[in-house]
């Protein structure tokens, strides 16, 4: 399967893509660039917003806004055809130490907003990464459930969104999480290994669920996309022109499609020079609508 290259957009770190079905066009971030991007496949056209912060994940809110994970807490962004991006800081957060961000995080099946937070010295392997829910006006560290991550990662809900993944990237750790999660109160229990990625090419990176349950997940450093059953068999691997991939989404009219954002890394790209575009591939399995911000 030959993956697409939809922008050489040359991101840095391109993450959090996802898919607008009012606007029929995909959306992702560049963290160190501070930029929200679009494109809309009917025109072939791009845009791009500056933010004040390193935006690392976003999820939909309505009438055109965002809710926006960034360095210190979680704003709500709307970006005008003008080029002008309006911010209002919805919660802060204390990190546990300085020097940290917010990175990978995305809505419940509920609507609820869930990201987690990162040491950006990755080389220091600190476990002081969080994970916080934002939910009716409340941001709430969950540490009772979810703690010791050193770059928690590849954040996705099951189809009916009784099954939470999540993962830590690290070189260290490398490991996939499923965890029971109660659609009522936003909870996740009962963690257990769901794929040991030390066992298959790439760091577990960003992730996407498709229509029958099957986890998607981007194996960083490797140049695949995996997909993973529901009991956490290996189904097949895609492969992209680059070392990188980051985070997949699945979009398009029929949600057929598989976008995929990458990272740039700093120094010789010789021999991957499309790193840090953005790709399209047709996995011949459709995704699941995105959920909104419901506050």
């Amino acid at each position: 399967m030959t993956a697409e290259l939809i922008l050489d957009a040359r991101n840095a770190t391109g993450e959090s893509p996802v898919w607008s079905t009012a606007q029929q066009a995909l959306y992702w971030v560049d963290i160190p660039a501070k930029r929200l991007h679009r494109w809309c496949p009917a025109d072939g056209k791009s845009q791009s917003w500056q933010t004040s912060q390193m935006l690392a994940c976003i999820a939909q809110a309505g009438n055109g806004s965002w809710v926006a994970a960034m360095e210190n807490g979680l704003f709500a962004i709307t970006p005008h055809a003008d080029g002008s991006l309006d911010s209002r800081l919805l919660a802060s957060v204390t990190h546990a130490l300085p020097e940290m961000r917010f990175n990978d995080g995305r809505c419940d099946r509920q609507g609820r907003f869930w990201a987690g937070t990162m040491l950006m010295n990755m080389a220091a392997g600190a476990p002081v990464g969080a994970m916080y829910r934002y939910s009716a006006g409340q941001v709430e560290p969950l540490k009772a459930q979810l703690d010791g991550f050193i770059v928690p990662n590849g954040l996705a809900f099951s189809p009916d969104g009784k099954t939470m993944y999540l993962s830590d990237s690290h070189p260290d750790v490398q490991k996939i999480w499923a965890f029971d999660y109660d659609t009522d109160t936003g909870t996740p229990h009962d963690r257990r290994l769901f794929v040991d990625m030390t066992e298959h090419p790439g760091r577990p990176d960003g992730a996407a669920v498709d229509a029958d349950g099957c986890y998607w997940i981007c194996g960083n450093d490797a140049g695949l996309i995996h997909r993973f059953t529901p009991d956490g068999k290996l189904d097949r691997s895609l492969s992209v022109p680059v070392k990188k991939p980051a985070m997949c989404a699945f979009g398009g009219a029929d949600l057929d499609t598989l976008f995929v954002t990458s990272i740039r890394p700093v120094g010789d790209t010789s021999d991957q020079p499309l790193a840090g575009g953005v790709f399209a591939l047709s996995p011949g399995v459709k995704g699941l609508p995105e959920p909104e911000f419901n506050n």
